[in-house]
């Protein structure tokens, strides 16, 4: 078997493109990935033209790590989001393949379940006014439809520091959360990395009685000492990784012993079997795995592959029941959380069939997501936030 080509999808919306790659065979098996990126979409279209032609056409699907080998290092460049992104999108589509060709679902090639349901938490649920009275109604919201697990950013703007009154602001929306949600449903705290060491330990300790599951990038990723400075003075667990996009570079963060929970995005970060490799290395760290996953249903099919398959896989963020929920029908066979949970699926592949037409009723747009602008949360079009 080998690739004839590839063929490229984007699925728009105002705040998010989601890229879908079809990788053809010459025996008539397509596979199918995803990625979502921030600002850099047609980058992305970019890098894979070229790497269609210079490494993609005419691999032999079966072969996935050398052909992860030869887009990574072959082209001498050290690889970052764009490349590893793309190798992702290809990788995802050749487990696809392999599982179809072999009439079996990806987990059962990547040595077998471990478990029979992977544990979900809701994100993109608080696109509302931000107050107290409608956080607590939205999160009402999540748990009537069943989830156990849900996660929130309450600091508006905030960057480096918070003051006292936006402080008090941001503990009464958790105080509203965890008040419609109940004492046992986990609640996952988002900084988002907008923080000074000092202001992310003074609030982690302010919003301590709300039992957060974890406190999620509370410093910029890229000072790993400024993150062992919060690790020592805060006693909750750390969660940080989605913006790492080569496992070599967690080797540090490792190390450091910094963190409890790793997040890689399985769409930047080169695909299901690095992601797969990255977990066992954490499992010999003592480190969970919860994947960053802010992509349609093929990304989350993908994901799921590693969480049946890994011990140590925590939970998957899932954003599509809440945010552009619409966008599911773009594929045949989306996962969906029943109960709190992902359960595991036996269809071939990934289990999924990206609909082309449905995909081309969500053209790409000029998508944009910016942190640190007022009403981000809200994930509306530009101009009416």
């Amino acid at each position: 078997m080998r690739i004839t080509g590839i063929s490229t999808h984007v699925v728009g919306t105002p705040w998010r493109n989601l890229t879908y790659v079809q990788v053809h065979t010459d025996e008539g098996i397509t596979g199918v990935g995803e990625t979502r990126m921030l600002g850099h979409t047609d980058a992305l279209i970019g890098y894979l033209r070229e790497a269609e032609a210079n490494h993609i056409l005419g691999s032999d699907p079966f072969a996935t790590e050398d052909l992860v080998h030869r887009m990574k290092y072959g082209d001498y460049g050290r690889a970052g989001e764009i490349v590893m992104s793309g190798i992702a999108v290809v990788e995802m589509a050749c487990w696809d393949i392999k599982g179809k060709a072999l009439g079996v679902p990806v987990w059962q090639l990547l040595g077998g379940k471990v478990t029979d349901k992977v544990k979900a938490y809701a994100n993109g649920w608080y696109t509302t006014e931000r107050t107290p009275e409608a956080y607590h109604k939205a999160a009402q919201q999540v748990v009537e439809r069943g989830y156990k697990a849900l996660k929130i950013d309450p600091f508006g703007t905030g960057h480096f520091e918070l003051d006292h009154a936006q402080s008090l602001y941001a503990v009464s929306l958790i105080e509203a959360v965890r008040d419609a949600i109940g004492p046992e449903a986990e609640l996952m705290l988002e900084m988002h990395g907008r923080f000074s060491p000092a202001t992310a330990v003074r609030l982690a300790h302010e919003l301590a009685p709300f039992k957060p599951a974890w406190l999620e990038e509370p410093v910029p990723p890229e000072n790993l000492k400024a993150l062992e400075k919060v690790a020592a003075k805060v006693d909750m667990p750390l969660a940080t990784g989605e913006r790492i996009h080569d496992r070599i570079e967690f080797r540090e963060l490792f190390e450091s012993q910094a963190v409890d929970i790793i997040q890689p995005d399985v769409g930047h970060i080169g695909g299901i079997w690095e992601t797969r490799k990255l977990a066992a290395t954490a499992e010999t760290h003592y480190m969970l795995v919860a994947p960053h996953n802010v992509g349609g249903p093929v990304l989350t099919a993908a994901s799921l592959q590693v969480g049946f398959t890994t011990p140590n896989f925590k939970i998957l963020e899932h954003f599509n029941d809440f945010a552009d929920a619409e966008i599911k029908k773009v594929v045949k066979g989306a996962p969906e959380v029943v109960d709190g949970y992902f359960h595991l699926s036996d269809r071939p592949g990934l289990g999924v069939e990206l609909d082309t037409d449905a995909a081309a009723e969500f053209p790409q747009q000029q998508a944009r997501f910016d942190l640190w602008a007022e009403g981000w949360e809200q994930r509306k079009p530009k101009g009416t936030q």
